[in-house]
């Protein structure tokens, strides 16, 4: 992308012929508006960040999300930001209902340095916790602890690896010791082939077949399903270095049937570990063409059922997978090739120190190599069903009904007062 050519003002040339690109995201557009309005920070022309609710939930001392439990990541000290608001998908359960911008394999816009994007990703974010000073139940050791960023999430929206200078942001990310989470949606293989190490590499795996891609993806390109499978093949070959992880999202009556076909992906990539997760409902947008409803959203129980099925065809096939860990609260199960499974303990978490120093020292390893015992809590089938014991577990539900049972309570005295003031009154009435 040496060609590309920043100019102040809304429009660039490349090599001089005169050809024009322009910001991703301009501040007058009505997509700046949108994403803003809906929590985002906008960085440069093409990146944001926001806070996930997670973080929110951590820094009271609620619980921190999935990645906790599988991986040792604590939310509040995790920052989610993109490079590229773009992405060359629509898929049925994003929860931006098409607003982001879209483009298939090229990119066309004026390209942001790594530096800004950076600088403003992290100024981005503390700002936003700076924000929650003073919200009740802030623990403000938490509060202290997560202006000090140690994770990064590049999964917020859009496709990260899209952006030109990806191996760049990430180097960046690594030279402060922050770990790099970079989900991929698997449509872009040549960039996926020149990713350099990152901490962990997902690749979103929606559906099992190309019928099914194309109805939950909704992808732009027509070879949606071959670039799939060259991202298959790559990492298995070129990125097998990597700590790689399926993810699967999944959506009632889109792709939680043929389970047979998953596994033939899953033994085609060979990846380190395979999270399985519920979608999120975030509200239909038939404006945009989005056709869940709550009856799209599986149950838990739903969840662990297809997980238990997948396992058992994974075994059949003699693929040396098990369940090793979950996250009831977000709806997730991990599923790990059992080389994670060390004298008896599954070790799905992360030694983040000795990932940066195996990093900075030059020389190649492996998933294998900067593994962590999964803490018990944390283990499938514990009692806790991985929600972290040193948190308070926070009933949305129970809360509303607390607060609305107090309140009733509060206006029945008000009322019980009111009328012993005015049989009161009465009856000082009635002696005169």
């Amino acid at each position: 992308m040496g060609d590309i050519i920043r100019k102040s003002g809304k429009a660039t040339t490349i090599g001089g012929g005169g050809i024009e690109t322009k910001e991703m995201v301009a501040k007058d557009s009505p997509t700046f508006k949108s994403l803003t309005k809906q929590g985002y920070t906008i960085v440069g022309s093409h990146s944001g960040v926001k806070i996930c609710r997670w973080t929110k939930s951590a820094l009271r001392g609620r619980g921190s999300c999935y990645k906790f439990a599988f991986y040792g990541i604590k939310s509040h000290l995790c920052m989610e930001t993109t490079p590229s608001l773009a992405c060359s998908n629509k898929c049925v359960f994003c929860w931006r209902h098409g607003t982001n911008p879209v483009a298939k394999s090229n990119w066309r816009w004026e390209v942001d340095p790594p530096e800004k994007v950076m600088a403003g990703a992290l100024e981005g974010h503390y700002q936003k916790i700076k924000q929650l000073r003073g919200v009740p139940g802030i623990q403000m050791d938490r509060f202290e602890e997560a202006f000090k960023v140690r994770h990064c999430a590049l999964s917020l929206v859009g496709e990260p690896i899209f952006y030109p200078y990806i191996n760049e942001f990430v180097g960046m990310l690594h030279e402060q010791h922050i770990s790099s989470f970079l989900v991929c949606n698997a449509q872009h293989p040549d960039s996926l082939a020149k990713l350099t190490k990152v901490t962990q590499l997902y690749v979103s795996i929606d559906a099992p077949t190309k019928k099914d891609l194309k109805k939950v993806d909704r992808p732009l390109n027509s070879d949606f399903w071959e670039r799939l499978m060259s991202c298959l093949d790559i990492l298995r070959t070129i990125q097998s270095h990597q700590r790689t992880v399926f993810r699967l999202t999944l959506v009632k009556g889109f792709n939680m049937e043929d389970i047979e076909s998953y596994a033939d992906m899953v033994e085609r990539a060979k990846p380190s570990q395979i999270e399985i997760k519920g979608a999120t409902f975030c509200g239909s947008s038939n404006g945009n063409g989005n056709p869940l409803t709550m009856q799209n959203i599986p149950f838990y129980e739903e969840c662990k059922n297809f997980v238990e099925n997948l396992n058992k065809e994974l075994q059949s096939r003699g693929l040396d997978y098990d369940i090793a860990a979950e996250h009831a609260h977000s709806c997730c199960i991990l599923v790990a090739d059992k080389k994670f499974m060390i004298n008896g303990k599954w070790h799905t978490h992360i030694d983040y120190p000795k990932f940066f120093e195996l990093l900075e020292s030059g020389k190649e390893f492996v998933d294998l190599d900067y593994v962590k015992e999964t803490p018990e809590w944390a283990v499938w089938g514990s009692q806790g069903a991985g929600f972290n014991p040193e948190d308070t577990k926070y009933d949305r539900k129970a809360e509303k009904l607390k607060k609305k049972a107090i309140r009733d309570e509060q206006a029945k005295k008000l009322v019980e007062q009111q009328q012993q003031q005015q049989q009161q009154q009465e009856t000082v009435q009635a002696k005169r």
